[in-house]
């Protein structure tokens, strides 16, 4: 949702989606879709809000990720949580103001959703771009990483996505422009140093690897292997959560990239909800993502699980 909408060469803007979005006459005789596409949103809903609250349950009974590290995770399920608690409700009820051709309730959800999401989406992304340089940081500064990537300094980086993100998608409503151009901006510089840092982990312990074989006669010490290992496996945690991003959020792009150089017509608003309930079902899909891959995750998860719903002994 934070690629752009259509400008031409000409200065003339062609009719874009958000002039689109609640005129009816386009949604004529689809009443019934536009109900079920807000039932799915608020099953959505539900499941992304559980899950989300669940993993920051979680996380902070956990006590074995780094600080740093930890606030990262909590920052990327805090966003999903509002994504199911604020952004999907109103995207269901834009769908049903569409249906029922309420226009002053559509347009107000309208913008809304967009507004909450745009900013929530921003944050998402910064965050995971952050919790890959985290990683690479790790891997490159060893003893001194604690030192540097300290949990002050980590809040100050939260702290500013937020304010930037929320910032942006506010303009929309002065300047539709400058929000756009922010996720220009945003979405090329973060997918670059994703992948920059997945690159250079990758090499990094490919390189680690042929040092070990190639002295396989000197005894690695036994503490070391363990750390390798753990590091490897919240790598492979981190890279599954983001490229569950990138696949949930690349049909969106998509879209946008096709509207902006062909007329939009009912079956162009159609497909972008499919892209945008893609975007949202990423809200669902992290919570399982995290108890898959993180196996301190899911053991606190699966013992809040157990306390809700076992009953306590009188």
């Amino acid at each position: 949702m934070m690629v752009a909408t259509n400008l031409t060469g000409s200065g003339t803007p062609p009719r874009t989606f958000q002039e689109l979005a609640c005129s009816f006459f386009l949604f004529g005789g689809l009443q019934q879709l536009t109900v079920s596409l807000s039932a799915v949103n608020i099953l959505l809903s539900i499941t992304a809000f559980l899950g989300s609250l669940l993993i920051l349950v979680a996380l902070h009974k956990d006590s074995s990720l780094h600080p740093p590290s930890k606030l990262l995770y909590r920052c990327l399920a805090t966003t999903d949580l509002l994504v199911g608690l604020i952004c999907q409700p109103l995207y269901a009820t834009y769908w049903m103001s569409l249906g029922y051709e309420k226009k002053s309730l559509c347009r107000y959800a309208k913008d809304a959703g967009f507004i909450t999401s745009y900013a929530l989406c921003g944050v998402s992304l910064l965050t995971m771009t952050a919790i890959s340089v985290d990683r690479l940081l790790a891997l490159l500064l060893r003893l001194r990483y604690t030192q540097i990537v300290t949990l002050k300094r980590t809040y100050i980086i939260v702290a500013m996505f937020w304010v930037l993100s929320g910032l942006a998608a506010s303009c929309f409503l002065l300047d539709y422009r400058i929000t756009f151009l922010y996720g220009r901006i945003v979405i090329p510089s973060c997918l670059l140093i994703l992948i920059v840092s997945y690159t250079k982990i990758f090499r990094t312990l490919s390189h680690h690897q042929a040092q070990v074989q190639d002295h396989i006669q000197q005894q690695p010490s036994h503490s070391n292997a363990l750390n390798i290992a753990r590091y490897r496996k919240a790598v492979n945690g981190a890279l599954w959560v983001q490229l569950a991003l990138v696949v949930c959020y690349a049909p969106e792009i998509v879209v946008e990239i096709v509207m902006a150089y062909s007329e939009i017509s009912s079956s162009h608003l159609v497909i972008k909800a499919i892209a945008v309930f893609l975007i949202f079902f990423n809200s669902t899909l992290n919570p399982f993502l995290y108890c898959w891959k993180i196996k301190e995750v899911r053991q606190a998860a699966t013992q809040t699980i157990k306390q809700t719903l076992c009953c306590p002994r009188s």
